[in-house]
């Protein structure tokens, strides 16, 4: 394929049922920018020879050294199959556990993913972890598993061992996607049973329970990876090469005679080829024949692998010849045989082919949107969609529909903020210069050197008059005569300056994606913040009020302009124009009105999105301190734009006044020290050693000591006289009792308090921890009432289940000591949600 122009991505931009939204998810190092090396070269981007060693998309230095990626970087390709034209907007995502929140960023903007599994390692931590994203944010995956070239070069595994490892290795893929699948199954049967509130049914006296799970009833089918579903793709990025097993039919079936339909059912699995009574029959591992998917796909790539690798001449040429290749004698001489490798099975089996051929089959277009997704995107915690105002539920049509129409909402999601260089905007670029502008320039030169040329001749002319002249105003002015000249210098110097810190500053573009409407430059739009509530703020707008007029201030809402829409490709930004619903873009000019992440509409009726999912939390914290303490504010300026360009890290000032960086590992932490001196703050910076928080609980006694010996009576007793020795030793104005109040008088004597702390029974602390979703929607529901707002709607069903759980919590705490606490309760642990 050739060199895709920009006219063309912009067309195929308006065709909303060939776009692909996909990312590319896995474990580090299992070969994701490689894959996008390979699937970028088919456009004509990158030469297919620096496929997997350019790492086109891994644009920072530290990710080029490091040779990880620590970024999720965009790219629109276009591919070409059977008469139809796709836009492939793909995302390369990090694999690194320390980067897994820019993971999060890019699952939010896709309809599908691509699941990278090495063929050696296997299922690793991190690649449950995307599976478990991507189940989180309901897109579609598919599975590519890479590095088969290893099983043959390293390992040295038989046609027969590799597909019983292959085998193994979609079994665990499988077993994850089933464990997800049967914990949403079972919370969808728990919340029905506290629907209904029905669990048991007395039939002739006796009590009967549904022990079922809803597994029997729910077909799963579709959710599992099989090479003969098409969802499933064997590779070797590094070589350049990857097939399906469709591929493997359609070829099979005009040679062997049998129909590409059977052959893909039974390309995998227990199936064999009986040559004598030519068909394809079950058991070959029972009959110990060898499996047709070993016979007819493996044994040919372990063959062109052992020919190659020991250069046999003869036997690859009669490969290619057979293959009908081209291959170049500079490839074929090269002295090393995996460059020659490379070029026939890039050439035979080009894994860009396979990769985005399924996708297009097998993944959703933004057109196939799950309405499930749709509410799960717009309702925040523990609300539910039909709680909503009838504006908002009606936006729900708006997603699924995805129109560009110009009556269409706009809604836009921000999924995180980058910094880019001033130089690398495309309006900052120097843009060739068209035959016209040429021209004209060398008439302005032509011009420019005639008048140079008639001021020389005139200037000899009246030398010898003026010398006389200057002679007088010389002795006149003094030392008054350079002052002009040294003026001229200095507007020279500021000039340069001022160009050089424009060159230097930064900005920060937006990186999202359209779900409903025509997006324009210079647009108006809310900026709509994550506590913004459409309920509570429609009855402060007008009716039908759009960005455009003249409202009033609202909390948690913001007006601002798109002032540029642009096109990412890896590397470079293309400037746009207008953007169609359903794609991917970045937006320059919102640095001041987001800080993270953010949700933009036309239509105030739109509710935030629901927060990102982040697999790893923050953790490491470090104290940082310029050099020099003058540079204070360089340094307070820096983190805030780090805390904006980094979606995971956290930015602090402790009460001693340090300012703190809490990031999620070491190579994080490295990674935000780096751009903190060399991009936003640009000054020196001292960082601590890393601040470990500790945590303190009450558990029991033991009950065995140190060497695992069972603690005797008396040991236990001198343990409760010791705790009561110490109880006893309180310091002045604190008193003790045998209960365990403890009171408490303050210095002057004027106030007492009376404090008795308890360990809640085990079944109310996991009742508590059930419903911690329904205590944090109690808690905005008395926020709203305490700001003295009652426009929160209440529906029956939150109603019905707060009452259901103040019973169960008054069952749970009986007894004397709990008498009355429920009525007394006026906080759920120090966050208000237990």
């Amino acid at each position: 394929m050739g060199v895709t122009t920009l006219e063309k991505i912009i067309a195929l931009q308006k065709k909303t049922g060939n776009i692909r939204n996909i990312c590319i998810l896995a474990h580090v190092d299992h070969g994701k920018t490689t894959l996008a090396d390979c699937l970028i070269s088919s456009n004509g981007i990158i030469s297919s020879r620096l496929a997997g060693k350019l790492r086109y998309l891994d644009s920072r230095e530290d990710e080029q050294i490091r040779g990880i990626t620590m970024k999720s970087s965009a790219i629109s390709l276009h591919f070409e199959e059977d008469g139809q034209e796709y836009l492939i907007n793909l995302i390369d995502s990090p694999g690194h556990v320390d980067f897994s929140s820019e993971v999060s960023t890019a699952v939010r903007l896709c309809d599908g993913s691509i699941i990278v599994v090495d063929a050696v390692e296997g299922v690793c931590p991190q690649t449950q972890a995307v599976l478990r994203q991507a189940w989180l944010e309901n897109i579609h995956p598919v599975l590519l598993i890479n590095k088969l070239d290893r099983l043959i070069v390293e390992l040295k595994l038989t046609s027969q061992e590799a597909y019983t490892h292959l085998q193994k290795i979609l079994e665990q893929v499988n077993a994850v996607t089933g464990a997800l699948f049967t914990s949403k199954v079972l919370e969808e049967r728990a919340d029905k049973d506290t629907d209904s509130q029905v669990i048991a049914e007395t039939v002739d006296g006796e009590q009967v329970y549904d022990w079922s799970a809803g597994l029997e009833e729910t077909d799963d089918s579709h959710l599992y990876f099989s090479p003969d579903q098409g969802n499933v793709v064997f590779a070797s990025a590094i070589d350049g090469w990857g097939f399906s097993i469709e591929q493997f039919a359609q070829l099979y079936s005009q040679k062997v005679g049998i129909k590409a339909p059977v052959l893909l059912k039974t390309l995998w699995g227990d199936y064999y080829l009986n040559t004598k009574a030519k068909k394809i029959m079950k058991g070959a591992q029972a009959k110990g024949k060898k499996p047709l998917f070993v016979q007819l796909v493996l044994d040919n790539i372990w063959n062109l692998y052992d020919v190659v690798l020991k250069r046999e001449k003869e036997k690859i040429d009669k490969i290619v010849s057979s293959l009908g290749l081209k291959i170049s004698a500079r490839e074929s001489r090269h002295s090393d045989p995996k460059v020659h490798l490379s070029a026939i099975c890039s050439q035979w089996l080009p894994i860009s082919q396979a990769v985005l051929s399924m996708v297009c089959h097998k993944c959703p277009s933004p057109l196939e949107i799950p309405a499930e997704r749709v509410e799960r995107l717009m309702c925040v915690g523990a609300r539910r969609f039909d709680s909503f105002p009838p504006e908002t539920q009606e936006l729900k049509n708006a997603f699924l529909s995805c129109s560009s129409k110009d009556t269409a909402p706009v809604i836009i999601f921000v999924s995180k903020m980058f910094a880019v260089d001033a130089k690398a905007l495309p309006q900052n670029k120097q843009r060739p210069l068209t035959q016209e502008e040429i021209a004209q320039r060398r008439e302005l030169a032509r011009q420019r050197h005639a008048e140079k040329k008639a001021a020389v001749q005139g200037k000899q002319d009246t030398e010898e008059i003026s010398s006389d002249i200057e002679s007088k105003m010389t002795s006149n002015i003094g030392s008054k005569g350079d002052e002009p000249q040294f003026t001229t210098e200095t507007e020279s110097l500021t000039l340069k300056s001022e160009k050089q810190e424009a060159d230097n500053k930064g900005s920060f573009i937006a990186f999202a994606r359209v779900f409903s409407g025509m997006v324009r430059r210079g647009q108006k739009i809310f900026v709509l913040g994550p506590k913004y509530n459409p309920a509570e703020m429609l009855s402060k707008l007008p009716s039908g009020c759009s960005p455009a007029d003249d409202l009033p201030s609202v909390p948690h809402m913001a007006c601002s302009v798109l002032e540029n829409l642009y096109l990412l490709m890896g590397r470079e930004l293309e400037e746009l124009e207008e953007l169609p619903s359903g794609n991917v873009l970045g937006i320059g000019g919102l640095e001041e009105f987001v800080l993270k992440s953010a949700t933009l509409s036309t239509s105030p009726a739109c509710p935030p999105f629901t927060p990102l999912n982040f697999e790893a939390t923050p953790i490491v914290r470090v104290a940082v301190e310029p050099k020099h303490p003058s540079e204070m504010p360089q340094l307070v300026r820096g983190m805030k734009l780090l805390n904006q360009a980094d979606p995971c890290v956290e930015v602090l000032i402790q009460e001693t006044g340090e300012h703190v960086l809490v990031t999620a590992g070491e190579v994080h932490l490295q990674r935000c020290l780096d751009d903190l001196q060399e991009r936003f703050a640009k000054i020196r910076v001292s960082a601590s050693e890393p601040i470990i928080p500790f945590r303190e609980t009450i558990t029991r006694p033991p009950k065995v000591d140190m060497v695992n010996e069972e603690i005797g009576k008396q040991q236990k007793v001198a343990v409760i006289h010791q705790v009561k020795e110490e109880q006893n030793k309180a310091p002045e104005g604190v008193h003790i009792d045998s209960d365990g109040l403890v009171t408490v008088t303050t210095p002057n004597k004027l106030a007492t308090l009376s404090v008795r702390a308890m360990p809640l029974p085990e079944e109310v602390t996991e009742l508590l921890e059930e419903n911690s979703n329904l205590i944090r929607t109690m808690e905005q529901i008395n926020l709203t009432l305490n700001e003295g707002s009652n426009t929160h709607e209440i529906s029956h069903k939150t109603l019905d289940n707060i009452l259901a759980f103040k019973q169960k919590m008054e069952q749970q705490l009986q007894g004397r000591k709990w008498r009355n606490t429920v009525d007394q309760i006026w906080a759920f642990g120090p966050r208000r949600y237990g």
